[in-house]
């Protein structure tokens, strides 16, 4: 009942904050954030979980209840974890608490709706990496668009409504384009499944030789998969954000207040790449494989693309943020090698994306904080008057130059040899080069905007004097930057049981994998 104590004791901790004095919100919203932080950490320390929870694996503090019949399918509660979804829960919990700090400085307006909102978004996040029915999946992946919704249009920036509007209309279409791609291949199954039960589904599809009779409709069973695959590789796409569909990102993290762009960034993209390993790379391998060329252009141009957009920027809160879509380009390339070193670097790579991106904004929210710019051009020498800061900037970019006993390092590499060494990918061996090429780029923009805001003769256009920031603006980015250099020097902390969850997917009977990386 773990589980379910986290999803209620969050949520019941954001019903009070909301309905707290702004004077205590931000305290109180802290203390609250400290239950499901202190529960993911023994969920941690106690899992035992073994394989794939979508492939029959033995799952981790599982529970399956029926809840509704809608005939001829039924709903049940079902959650539980493995080792693919209890890293992203770890990570929900530790950003949530993190950013509830650094909401401290600049949210002084509406505190407790703000932080009410922010917990309420930690249960719906908390849900989707739980959650093992598809409806009751659903119901919390559509959640997750309301909190932040209001975060960015309330909030925000000057544009906070056009990018509040253009975030939701873009995802929550997306979603609908998803859910009639799922549901038709749910419908299509006929009597072989009678739940939306995701692993129940799984297995169905699992089956060696199924028979095209079991699909009903206009189309025969292989053209089902295919439109079912697209309709939700495009919905789970436009969350990630993959190239083309990524126009949403940047005005919505622009306009979005710090913490929920650290929220964004960090948790909510996570939640495309997930669906993405969980719907169509597991449920649909074959599909996958045959369309691995396509997949692995979007990803090398989600690399290069995002990477030579963030270079063309002055603003630094729109350079993370398509720093962001490049890195996501890095989980698509390798979830498609459908290697070991692939798919569990890409999970392991959503997590350390999610660390140095929340990272990244954070300092950045510390800098606008005081200069009350983020434009490039407009400041020089900040590391005179913001030394710590500064030095914790230089770290974070490192790590997302892939610097070497840092996360980012242990992602990349991981994802690299794992595409290098596919044989389900044509043409692997050129598609992880042009990835990597995209490491250059990365190098390029951050080298740079680091060079003209922190460095050279001290200049502010603004009018404000800049000193040291507040220590509880501070203590986050610390508490980030060890988690980063712990999970590089030591990656099996996560990586193994990444890699428990993610070899059965060679096993299945859907799909002949050769030895890869």
């Amino acid at each position: 009942m773990i589980i379910e104590a986290l999803l209620a004791l969050t949520l019941i901790g954001s019903f009070v904050v909301f309905l707290a004095p702004d004077e205590y919100a931000g305290r109180l919203a802290f203390l609250a954030s400290l239950v499901p932080l202190a529960g993911s950490g023994w969920m941690y320390s106690q899992f035992d979980g073994a394989g794939n929870a979508l492939l029959g694996g033995s799952l981790a503090f599982e529970e399956d209840v029926a809840w509704a019949v809608l005939e001829p399918y039924s709903i049940h509660w079902h959650v539980g974890v493995d080792g693919i979804s209890l890293p992203l829960i770890v990570l929900t919990t530790v950003l949530t608490t993190l950013a509830i700090v650094s909401a401290w400085t600049p949210i002084d307006e509406r505190q407790s709706q703000f932080y009410g909102l922010v917990l309420f978004m930690e249960t719906a996040l908390l849900g989707v990496f739980t959650a093992l029915d598809f409806i009751v999946w659903f119901v919390f992946w559509e959640a997750v668009l309301v909190p932040m919704y209001f975060l960015i249009g309330v909030w925000g920036g000057p544009r906070r409504k056009y990018a509040a509007i253009k975030f939701f209309v873009y995802t929550n279409v997306a979603s609908l384009v998803m859910f009639i791609g799922f549901v038709a291949l749910v419908f299509g199954l006929g009597d072989a499944v009678s739940s939306f039960d995701l692993p129940a589904i799984a297995q169905a599809l699992a089956v060696d030789g199924a028979e095209p009779d079991a699909y009903a409709g206009v189309v025969g069973p292989e053209t089902l998969k295919l439109l079912s695959f697209l309709a939700m590789f495009v919905g789970f796409a436009v969350k990630v954000p993959a190239v083309p569909v990524h126009t949403w990102l940047p005005d919505a993290h622009v306009e979005a207040p710090t913490p929920a762009s650290v929220l964004l960034a960090g948790v909510l993209l996570k939640m495309g790449t997930y669906a993405l390993l969980r719907f169509n790379f597991t449920m649909l391998p074959d599909v996958a494989v045959d369309l691995a060329v396509p997949i692995a252009i979007v990803a090398v141009l989600s690399v290069i693309y995002g990477a030579f957009l963030a270079l063309a920027q002055q603003d630094l809160k729109r350079i993370v943020a398509y720093s962001s879509i490049s890195s996501m380009g890095y989980v698509i390339l390798g979830l498609v090698a459908f290697t070991t070193y692939g798919m569990g670097g890409a999970t392991f790579q959503m997590v350390s994306h999610g660390l140095i991106s929340g990272l990244m904004f954070m300092v950045v929210g510390v800098i606008y904080n005081e200069t009350h710019t983020r434009m490039v051009g407009d400041m020089s020498g900040v590391a005179d008057r913001m030394p710590v800061t500064a030095g914790v900037f230089v770290a974070g970019a490192f790590g997302y130059m892939g610097l070497p006993l840092m996360s980012g390092f242990a992602a990349e590499f991981f994802v690299f040899v794992g595409s290098f060494g596919s044989e389900t990918l044509p043409a692997a061996k050129l598609f992880t080069a042009l990835a990597m090429f995209g490491i250059v780029v990365v190098a390029g923009y951050l080298l740079f905007a680091m060079q003209r805001t922190l460095f050279g003769p001290y200049d502010l256009e603004t009018d404000y004097e800049i000193g040291r920031a507040p220590m509880q603006d501070v203590l986050p980015l610390f508490a980030l930057l060890a988690l980063i250099v712990v999970l590089g020097v030591a990656p099996e902390a996560f990586f193994g049981m990444i890699r428990d969850s993610i070899q059965p997917l060679f096993d299945s009977t859907t799909l002949a994998l050769g030895g890869g990386a």
